[in-house]
Order: structure tokens, then C-alpha cells, then sequence
């Protein structure tokens, strides 16, 4: 088929679809756990930069900025993904309500997320592992030789095979979650406003917001951090038994456990000595925290490498999704084809899992060594920053591509009870965090990177790959309903 007003399509070979074919295995409560995993790391390292950004108060206005966004735009989700239950997910949605041109912008900029979201929580890793192999042994690695290592174990663990990766994605979740808890109940008893509002505050700032309400601005990208990749879920859609049972309940409670753990983490991190000012500016904070509640020591060390599982969780979950990602966009041809290459036996992504974890190794050595671009800022703020520029076009793509295929006419197996209303606040906070993005110029190189990047991507489409794409089920299921 040709539409010649976008793209042209070409006939697959024989024999096309069926090396890139996935295997089907994912229930809700492994669907809860890819969501909730992937974002866990979000409460053991990055999140805290935004109390440097803007302080206690900063931050926790920020937080609840993102919470009201990440609710509408996970409740429009859970609508448009069982009505189109395809692996591509945000990229179907753009391309369903947007055609083809918005599903390739809502597919780069989630690719592009998915790739430097990883990248980030390696360089936590490195962060927690470095400190307490240290402590323990004296062994002493250069950061990126920890990242190799990490990304070596959990790309090949996706590799594997699909039950292996959501079994681990179940054990590592709770492991995560339960580690938190011992947290919260250890730090509570140690909590304190004067540690929480430590900061010094500029010319006109105060306690609160030592920052002004600039610091509002400045902690968004920081708050998003306790939320980001929930949004994922849908790319498990060709893996899950009953993604139009599954993948709403996944997503809603999902967010609900997130949503409780941001709040307590938050206050109990903060609010625990050495206090806001030292925990703003920290690789492992929850490292920080438990030395608070235990003490100095080894035992505290071993402590600290039990904290690395929850930046294990998302680490391997998100591999997970930008493998996905990679191969959807691939399979239609958005991507070169060959990244869409599954496993011949184990029926896995794993040359997109490979790619994507080589383009994130990279970027993280050019922040690592690029000290003359990049100054003295956090490695891991610049890539949070990155990943959350691709991310806040994402949400906007898919917040826009819900406003129009609410109005089309589609089997509904869930309905949002929050509407359009709900997915227009999401899409203009999304909007505006995107704006904020360029306002820090500590983080603004990197920003700029990453716009470098999505435009890159946009010139391969409109000059090679829509003259060159495949009818993928996503594909053949946007012109149906589209009537191209």
C-alpha cells in the first residue's frame, strides 16, 4: 500500500515477520512490577539533585506538579493501551491518532528517553557499587568500568529470554520496595525540619524555598524522576497473556505504590541527617541515610549494597523497554530493519537490546570526560536532564494523539474517568517542564544535545526511512481505523 501524501510502503520478504517474532508471557503482577520497577530508582538516587535545584519546598511543589501529570497521563493510557495493544505503544498511539509523522516523533523522543534513562542509573550504580567496594575490599574502578559491567550482566539477562526477565523484573521489584520500607520505618524516628531545611537560602529565598519560586521550576525535572518510565507498561503488550485485562490494572496501581513512595521518601531522606544540603548533591543518598539510621561501619556498606537494588530494578526494566521500543520502530522501518532482529530461539530483541546499550554507554563517556563542555556538573543530572527532555515530548505526543482517538471508533475495554480534561493538564505540564529544561545553564549543554539528537532523527525519516517502511501490525492497524 502508498500514501504518497507521508510515506511509501514496501512488501516484507519472506519470512520477515517470523525473525521478529516475541513470545508471550507477561499477567498483571508482572505488568505492576515492569511499571513500578522500572521507576523505583527514582527513590534511591536523582531525585535528590532537585534539592539542590530548589530546595525542600522547591521540590515538594514540584512533586506534586508532576504527581497531578503522571495521574493524567496514566489514566489516558490505560485507555488507549488495551484499544491498541501492540508492543510499539507510545509510538501506536502517535500513529494511530497523528499518522505517520506522529508516530516517528512519539517513537524517537520515547527511544530517547528509554536509551539515557539507563544511561543515568548505571551512573548511580557506579555511584553506590565504587563507594562500597571501597569501603569493603579497596578495590577501585573507574566509574565507566562499573557501568560496563552492569550493562554487560542486564542486557544479557534480557537476552535470555522473556520469562527470565519478568521473573527477575517480580523479584527484584519487591526486593526494592521492601528495602524502601525498612527505610521508612528506620528513618522516621531520626526526621527533623531542621535537617530538611538545611539549605542556606540565596538573596530572597527562605527555608522553604531558599531558591524562590524559581526553585519550583528548576526541581521539576528532578520530581519527575520518581515517576518516569510508568509509561513503558504498553510496550509489553505483545509479551502480556491479557493486555486488555492486564495492562490498566498494571499501570493504576502501578502509580498509586508510586505515588505513596515519592511522599515518604521525600520527607525521610531529606529530613534525616546530614540534611538537604548534603543529600542535594549526593550519588547514594539512601547510602546516606542509612548510615543515619545504623551507623558508620561495614555492616553499613552491605547496607548500601542491598540500596543498589533498587537502581537495579529500573536499570534492568527500562533495558527492557528501550529493547522494545528499538524493535517496533525497526520492524515498521522507522529504524534500520536489522535492529528489529529477534533472538532465533529465544525469541528477544537483542540486537535493539545491544544498540541501545551502546548509544547510552556512549553519551555517559561524553558527559564523563567532556568536563570543558560540560563543566563540573553531575554526569547523572546532565543525563536526567537529557532523558527527561525526550520524555516531556512523549507525554505531550501522547496526550495529543489521546484528545483524537477519543473521538474515534474503537473497542474501549477501559475508560479513563479523568478524560480529556485529564490528559490536557498532563500535556501542558509536560509543555512547561519541557520549556524549563533551558533555564538551568548548568544543565543546558546537555539539553541541547539531546535536541541535536531528536532532530537528527527526524531528517533520517523525512529524507530515507518513509520511503522505505514495512506494514507492521501497528502500521496496518493506523490505516484500518485511519482509512488511509
Amino acid at each position: 500500500m502508498n500514501d504518497s501524501r507521508q510515506v511509501e510502503y514496501t512488501t516484507a520478504d519472506d519470512g520477515y515477520f517470523e525473525k521478529r517474532k516475541l513470545r508471550r508471557f507477561a499477567g498483571v503482577w508482572s505488568l505492576w512490577a515492569l511499571g513500578v520497577g522500572a521507576v523505583i530508582s527514582g527513590d534511591f538516587f536523582g531525585w535528590n539533585f532537585g534539592l539542590a535545584s530548589g530546595g525542600f519546598g522547591g521540590l515538594l511543589v514540584a512533586t506534586a506538579i508532576v504527581a497531578v501529570m503522571y495521574v493524567g497521563l496514566c489514566f489516558s493510557i490505560a485507555e488507549m493501551s488495551p484499544a491498541l495493544p501492540h508492543t510499539g505503544g507510545a509510538y501506536s498511539f502517535g500513529r494511530t491518532a497523528l499518522g505517520p509523522w506522529g508516530g516517528f516523533i512519539t517513537g524517537l523522543a520515547e527511544s530517547m528517553e528509554y536509551i539515557l534513562t539507563p544511561a543515568v542509573i548505571v551512573v548511580g550504580i557506579g555511584g553506590y557499587v565504587g563507594t562500597i567496594a571501597n569501603d569493603l575490599i579497596g578495590i577501585q574502578l573507574a566509574a565507566p568500568a562499573w557501568w560496563a559491567i552492569f550493562y554487560a550482566i542486564f542486557v544479557g539477562m534480557n537476552i535470555m529470554g522473556v520469562e527470565l526477565t519478568f521473573r527477575f523484573t517480580i523479584f527484584i521489584t519487591f526486593l526494592a520496595l521492601s528495602i524502601l520500607v525498612v527505610f521508612w520505618i528506620g528513618a522516621f524516628q531520626h526526621f527533623s525540619w531542621e535537617y530538611a531545611l538545611n539549605i542556606e537560602p540565596e538573596a530572597g529565598g527562605t527555608k522553604w524555598f531558599p531558591r524562590g519560586f524559581g526553585g519550583i521550576t528548576a526541581a521539576l525535572p528532578f520530581a519527575i524522576w520518581f515517576y518516569l518510565a510508568i509509561e513503558q507498561l504498553p510496550l509489553a503488550a505483545e509479551e502480556s497473556h491479557d493486555p486488555k485485562r492486564d495492562m490498566p490494572k498494571g499501570l493504576l496501581w502501578g502509580i498509586l505504590t508510586l505515588i505513596i513512595a515519592s511522599i515518604l521518601t521525600l520527607f525521610l531522606n531529606a529530613g534525616i541527617a546530614p540534611g538537604s544540603a548534603v543529600v542535594g548533591s549526593s550519588d547514594e543518598p539512601l547510602l546516606l541515610a542509612f548510615k543515619t539510621i545504623f551507623g558508620e561501619g561495614v555492616g553499613t556498606s552491605f547496607l548500601g549494597m542491598v540500596a543498589v537494588t533498587g537502581l537495579i530494578a529500573s536499570f534492568h526494566t527500562i533495558i527492557y523497554a528501550y529493547g522494545r521500543n528499538i524493535y517496533s520502530l525497526s520492524r515498521a522501518g522507522y529504524f534500520p530493519k536489522w535492529m528489529s532482529l529477534t533472538h532465533s530461539t529465544r525469541n528477544t530483541p537483542h540486537v535493539a537490546l545491544v544498540v541501545g546499550a551502546v548509544m547510552g554507554f556512549i553519551v555517559a563517556l561524553i558527559i564523563e570526560y567532556g568536563s570543558s563542555f560540560f563543566g563540573s556538573v553531575p554526569v547523572g543530572a546532565v543525563l536526567l536532564n537529557m532523558a527527561v527532555f525526550g520524555a516531556m515530548i512523549a507525554y505531550i505526543m501522547q496526550m495529543v494523539s489521546f484528545l483524537y482517538i477519543r473521538d474515534m471508533d474503537l473497542e474501549r475495554p477501559y475508560v479513563s474517568p479523568l478524560g480529556k480534561p485529564g490528559a490536557i493538564v498532563a500535556g501542558v505540564i509536560a509543555a512547561v517542564t519541557l520549556l524549563f529544561l533551558f533555564i538551568n545553564p548548568e544543565y543546558r549543554p546537555g539539553v541541547y544535545g539531546t535536541a541535536i539528537w531528536f532532530a537528527g532523527g527526524l531528517a533520517y525519516f523525512g529524507f530515507y526511512a518513509r520511503h522505505r517502511m514495512i506494514l507492521s501490525p501497528e502500521e496496518e492497524f493506523a490505516i484500518e481505523h485511519r482509512g488511509e
